[in-house]
Formats: C-alpha cells, sequence, structure tokens
C-alpha cells in the first residue's frame, strides 16, 4: 500500500495533479465497509482566476471555505440538491484549488458498491465496468455514491483511513490521456474551453 501523502497534494499545478490522479485507487471505508475505485476521470479548478471554480474571485462561504485549506482535505458539494460530487482538495492554504474525481472503475468491495447503486447482482457486471463510462461509477454523481461518500465528508484528511487514495504503479503515459474541455461548465464564459479534464480507459 502506497497512500499518497500530503505532498502530493500541496504542489502549485493543479492540472498536473489532475492527470497525476489517472490510474490512482480512491479508497473509502465507510460504515466499516471498504470499497475502491481506479480513478479515470478527473476536472482540475484553479481556484480564484478560474471563472468555473466554486472559489472564483475569492469567494469564501460556509461550503467553499475548505478549498482554501492546505490541501489533502476532501471538498464534497451537493450537485442539483441531488448528487453529492467528491473533490480533492490541492494547493498551499489560501489558494483554493480542487480536482474533481469523474468517474472511477470499480475494483473492490464490489458487492457493497453495486447495493448503494441498487444495481442487481445478476446483471453482467463485466459488461458494466466495460469501457471508462461504465455504468456503476462513470459520472461524479455515481463516483459519490458507489463509494459511499456523502457531504458529511467534507473536509475529512486524505491522509487518514476514512477516504485516501493509493498509488499502486499504474503508469500512464501521456498518449494514453484523453483532454477536452471540462463539462457543464458554461457558466464560465472562456474559462469553459480551458482543457482541464482528463480521461484514460481502462
Amino acid at each position: 500500500m502506497t497512500k499518497l501523502k500530503k505532498d502530493f497534494y500541496v504542489r502549485e499545478d493543479v492540472v498536473q495533479i489532475a492527470k497525476d490522479l489517472l490510474g490512482k485507487y480512491l479508497f473509502t471505508k465507510i460504515d466499516g465497509k471498504l470499497t475502491a475505485g481506479i480513478i479515470t476521470e478527473t476536472e482540475a479548478y484553479a481556484g480564484i482566476t478560474d471563472k468555473a471554480s466554486h472559489a472564483y474571485n475569492n469567494r469564501r462561504t460556509n461550503r467553499t471555505e475548505i478549498m482554501f485549506a492546505e490541501g489533502g482535505l476532501t471538498y464534497v458539494y451537493l450537485c442539483y440538491g441531488i448528487h453529492h460530487l467528491f473533490n480533492v482538495v490541492t494547493n498551499i492554504k489560501d489558494v483554493p484549488h480542487a480536482v474533481l474525481i469523474r468517474a472511477v472503475k470499480p475494483v473492490e468491495g464490489i458487492d457493497v458498491i453495486l447495493k448503494r447503486r441498487n444495481i442487481k447482482m445478476e446483471e453482467d457486471i463485466s459488461l458494466l465496468l466495460k469501457n471508462t463510462k461504465n455504468k456503476i461509477a462513470g459520472g461524479p454523481g455515481t463516483v459519490s455514491q458507489a463509494l459511499g461518500i456523502k457531504t458529511k465528508h467534507s473536509g475529512f484528511d486524505l491522509t487518514g483511513d476514512k477516504i485516501w487514495i493509493e498509488d499502486k504503479g499504474i503508469k500512464i503515459s501521456k498518449k494514453d490521456i484523453i483532454t477536452t474541455p471540462r463539462i457543464g461548465v458554461g457558466y464560465a464564459g472562456e474559462d469553459a474551453k480551458l482543457l482541464y479534464r482528463f480521461v484514460i480507459n481502462l
């Protein structure tokens, strides 16, 4: 087990961190149940200068304040009043960078994940997991549902024992990373065109 340490998260380049998270294992141990998925899709959010970021223009609210903490914490927020979206806080204190985890490929605690996702065991799991847009955890809302993450888990230490990320030696080459603009950020004007979304196919 190689749990990512604090120094991974406090680096300055949020775009690089978003790429580096691809192929890492996101673990949760919630209600005593261990689950994990390989991170296959991320989006970078560059803080106060990024119109797509919750912290744009130094916006500090009860919800976003965690983004201004030192990197290595979780930031979980509710989208459309339904979906709990899981982000990794990065950079030094008062620089509110974050990476949204948009998709994972489940690899641990599959039975627990399927129950959380209300997917019947008799379905062909190998087909559901095939390709990045898997039906189990192929979107940011389903990632959190699959791994049991809710807004109450915002502010958790990623070097702790509830939610953490491990490097298990998966090597991702630059040519295997698909780079696109982020999804659902049309409100951000020119910043909506930034190539801050990264995808791998496993």
